[in-house]
């Protein structure tokens, strides 16, 4: 009898807990949806063009990984065989149309590669679970099959594509100066993304205070599919753009990220839960440009700061750009700005010499 009693004395106990859980974690989950549904709505002041389905037709192909991963990469625009080569690596639940205002911009003048990550838009996911390091190697290998020997390549990266970029330069940091004339690191971290989001209200209760590490775990690592309402981009608004975004915008956005299979989604989020690529940020030794906007939710601008701090300190900070107003989807939001100063960026880098002929002139 004493056995089955503490039998049950313990189910009570971990039944209880359980509940405790759910209700700190539906408390939390109705607070951030009660927020988003009382936010400003989007402005629908008309379509983007800079959004529109590039005219030209990109050459395609497949790059194969280590782990049987097959990545779908396009080439759009002219290549005169000796400019720098512009790179973009698309962020967490995107694919390569997030890169699309800047497709259509740079693609008339420069020869521009972008790639969908493992598991988002034409690409698998692999055999193996994701990581970040993962994330790296990818990168690697679409560097390998695009960029012909002795040229150099801008790369750009957005939210997880620049984790993708720290990722790389901390596995090939002999690579860099050899390869890379300017990295520009939009929306993005190298570490503590659960820690420093800013997507949980404040003025919940106290007793949900303990399960906030538990509901960002869910929002990265869920494999849940997303509903498609009529009502629920106001959801993927509140999120990941700034509270004045166009609507034009936020559909686009919500396309996207309903379009990332679930299991993408969860394997990816779960592995940018443990991020740490601090030995990324230190090794690179090239000009480099932070951006965020000041109502990122996501990777809000603590990370750019931190990020730019360590530039600096490594005197290889070219910018740190702050969009005012703006959300996690910067270079969408803040398109014509950010066309900008990837020229800026591609300008300078032209300027500056080749390390190998500068080396060959001494």
């Amino acid at each position: 009898m004493k056995k089955r009693s503490v039998a049950i004395a313990s189910g009570a106990v971990a039944a209880a807990g359980a509940g405790a859980v759910a209700v700190g974690v539906g408390t939390i989950g109705v607070g951030l949806l009660r927020d988003a549904f009382r936010a400003d709505r989007a402005v629908d002041d008309g379509p983007d063009e800079l959004l529109s389905v590039p005219s030209m037709t990109p050459d395609r192909m497949t790059v194969d990984t280590v782990d049987g991963a097959r990545l779908n990469v396009a080439s759009y625009g002219p290549d005169d065989g000796d400019s720098d080569i512009v790179v973009l690596a698309h962020g967490w639940t995107c694919n390569i149309a997030y890169w699309y205002p800047q497709i259509n911009h740079l693609a008339k003048t420069h020869r521009v590669v972008a790639y969908d990550q493992r598991g988002h838009g034409a690409s698998t996911l692999g055999r193996t679970r994701p990581t970040v390091a993962m994330l790296g190697q990818d990168l690697d290998a679409v560097l390998s099959a695009v960029v012909p020997e002795g040229r150099r390549v801008v790369l750009a990266g957005h939210s997880m594509g620049g984790m993708t970029i720290l990722s790389w330069a901390a596995q090939h940091h002999d690579r860099i100066d050899g390869l890379v004339s300017s990295v520009v690191l939009t929306s993005t971290a190298a570490k503590a993304v659960l820690q420093n989001h800013l997507l949980i209200p404040v003025d919940l209760p106290r007793y949900a205070k303990p399960f906030e590490s538990t509901v960002s775990r869910l929002v990265l690592s869920s494999p849940v599919p997303l509903p498609h309402t009529n009502n629920g981009s106001w959801l993927s608004h509140y999120i990941a753009l700034g509270p004045n975004a166009r609507k034009a915008h936020v559909d686009f956005v919500d396309e996207m990220i309903l379009a990332c299979p679930p299991r993408s989604r969860a394997g990816l989020g779960a592995a940018m839960g443990k991020l740490d690529v601090t030995a990324g940020l230190e090794a690179l030794s090239v000009p480099t440009t932070v951006v965020v906007g000041t109502a990122d939710r996501l990777t809000p601008q603590v990370h750019a700061e931190q990020m730019a701090d360590v530039l600096r300190r490594n005197g290889v900070l070219r910018d740190l750009v702050v969009y005012e107003g703006v959300g996690h989807m910067s270079s969408i939001e803040a398109a014509v700005r950010y066309d900008e100063l990837l020229d800026e960026v591609l300008a300078e880098a032209a300027r500056a010499p080749h390390p190998e002929l500068a080396e060959d002139r001494g």
